[in-house]
Order: structure tokens, then sequence, then C-alpha cells
């Protein structure tokens, strides 16, 4: 979904007494695309064909490879092959229940020790013992997001219970050097991202010693028709250990030449808007449902009201302001981005574009 600034990017115009050639679609939205939390790098889920389904074993084989496959396309790395005592693994069994077939699903540790479960839809008992590719598919894309929802949950419950779980404690976050903008743009964009999101709640590092998550931010200026200039701002976030989570992206075409030398305000509005896209994504990573935090006022988000932040910093716009265990990552959220302005998912990285 692409937010587009409309009156509200008009108002802070009109709230910053120095304006001038500020570009407008910078203004008022961190992007909003990629609400789906992706997940991160996972250790291997098992899926081993069923043995008590009520099917052949071919069958069995193939509902299998279909669930793996399907599972992978929610982010999980799952594959078929015999669990050993190192992973986690989903258990296919089926119950008859009168002239209908449900397919279960149990999660379960190394150990064998189920952790939870879910079910699939009925299907008719004829059908089922037919056993058909098509079936076989529909019932694997129904039960991945099933059990990506029932991991997610042991996750999140793992990370509630340890005090040092990123759920319980702020993210230490190194904000990188700006690369690839004009003028002095780098210089300010990274100052104005660093200041702006120290005050959403993440710890702000400027070296990666001890951080949880990196930020790095990529400018590209492309000319266009017209003497316009094509600008798109990534704000990208990665793990300490280079996995990408997500990203914040801001697209925008304005008069070229405009920021070949000094950013300014334009510096202050982009990351004012941008922190807000890079903080949901840290918080998603962490365990926390981001839009409903900022709904609820809780803490680590700040609602924002550009046109009164404007007018009160004298011209500069501010801005406002998953868990270890299992399959690590499993249920989160990776978030994607579009041209400058708006955020997206990832692996599906998150994203975002402020249009």
């Amino acid at each position: 979904m692409m937010m587009r600034l409309g009156s509200l990017g008009l108002l802070l115009c009109l709230a910053l007494s120095a304006c001038g050639d500020l570009p407008e679609p910078f203004l008022g939205n961190p992007g909003a695309t990629a609400r789906r939390l992706a997940q991160p790098a996972t250790p291997l889920l098992a899926v081993p064909p069923g043995s008590d389904t009520l099917l052949p074993d071919a069958a069995n084989q193939d509902l299998a490879n279909q669930l793996a496959t399907a599972l992978q396309a929610t982010e999980i790395p799952a594959m078929v092959h015999t669990p050993d005592k190192h992973v986690w693994r989903v258990i296919t069994r089926a119950e008859r229940d009168g002239d209908f077939v449900r397919p279960l699903f149990s999660i379960r540790d190394p150990q064998g020790k189920e952790e939870g479960s879910t079910e699939g839809e009925k299907v008719p008992l004829q059908t089922w013992a037919d056993a058909s590719p098509d079936m076989l598919h529909q019932v694997a894309a129904e039960a991945a997001p099933r059990i990506g929802a029932v991991l997610s949950g042991i996750r999140l419950a793992e990370d509630k219970a340890n005090p040092n779980s990123l759920y319980n404690r702020p993210a230490k976050v190194e904000v990188a050097e700006v690369t690839g903008a004009p003028g002095d743009g780098d210089m300010a964009l990274t100052q104005q991202m660093r200041l702006r999101l120290a005050v959403l709640g993440p710890i702000v590092l400027t070296t990666p010693t001890d951080a949880d998550f990196v930020v790095q931010g990529v400018v590209r200026v492309v000319p266009i028709e017209k003497r316009q200039e094509r600008v798109e701002i990534q704000w990208i976030l990665k793990t300490a250990a280079g996995d990408e989570r997500g990203r914040v992206i801001q697209l925008n075409e304005i008069p070229a030449g405009t920021l070949d030398h000094y950013w300014g305000d334009v510096a202050v509005v982009v990351a004012a808007e941008a922190s807000k896209g890079v903080n949901n994504l840290i918080r998603r990573q962490s365990g926390h449902d981001a839009d409903a935090a900022q709904q609820s006022g809780a803490p680590g988000t700040q609602q924002t009201n550009p046109g009164a932040s404007a007018a009160q910093q004298s011209g500069a716009a501010v801005g406002s302001a998953q868990p270890s265990g299992p399959v690590a990552g499993a249920g989160q959220p990776k978030d994607s981005h579009q041209p400058v302005g708006h955020q997206a998912d990832s692996h599906k990285p998150d994203q975002a574009a402020l249009r």
C-alpha cells in the first residue's frame, strides 16, 4: 500500500518558515507498504513424510514436499528429511471425522516434545483417498501460515521469558555512514537518522561493537526528463551478522541540482519520516507489533504531528515516534521498500517509500 502526501505534505511545508525549495514528497509519511512480517534466517525445520495420514506412501512423500515448499514461501527454511536430534520438525497425521478427514500438524522440538499444533481444513473422505496433487497442494498451502503462526507463538513465549531477549530490552543499532548522496547529504542524513532514531527508543551506536542491528542508508540520484532527478533513498536494516531484515525506501522527483550542495531541512524531514519506518522494522524483529504499539502509545513509539513539530522546531520537521527460539524468526515479517517514499517487507525485507 502506498501512502500519498496530499494536504499533509502541504501543511508541513506551510509550517516551515524556510520551506523554500524543500521537495514536498519527502514529507508526511515514513512509508507504509509491506506490513507483513518476514522471518530472519532460521535453523532448519524438518518435514518428514507422514505415517499416520490415511494416505499411501507416495502421497505422503508428495504432501511433505508440498508442505516444505509452502513453508519456504513464508520464509521458513523447511526441508523434507528425517529429523535428527538437532532440528525442530513438523509431524503430519490425519484423523477421520465421519465422511471427512482432517489433517493435523504437530510442531516438535529436537527432543521430539510437542510444543504446539494446528489443524487443516476438513477434506471429503473420497477426495483425501484420491490424493490428487491439487488437493495435496491446497492442504499444504492452507497449513503453512498456520504452522508459521504456531512457530511465532513458541518463539515469542520464549523471548518473553528471557530477560536478555530483544523483546525485553532496547535494541542496540549501529547507524552506519550514509553513502551515495550528493553534496553534504551523506553527513547530514547520517547525523539526522542517528538523532531521530535514538528518540524512538533504540540505543544508537556509531560502531558495530555490540550492535544487534545495523542500519545503512544508500542514496541514488538518477537524471530523468524535463530537467528533473529521481532520488531513491534506501534504509537497509541488517542483523549484526549481515542478514537483511528489511528496508525503508523513499522515492522522490526533484528539479535537477536541488541537492547538489546542502541538504538542510530536506535531511531533517527525510530522517524524521524514515526513522519511524526503521523503528517499526526493529520492533517487529524484536517480537513487537509495531502498528499496535503506535496505536496504543506504547513505549518505543511516538505519535507524529508534522505541522506542529515543524513549527516548534523553527522549520525543522520532527519525526514521530522475532525472538530467538525453535525456528529462529519464524512468524516474523521481513520488509522491503519502493522508491523514495515507502516502507515494505523482505525475503522480502521491510520496505518503505515516501510519496
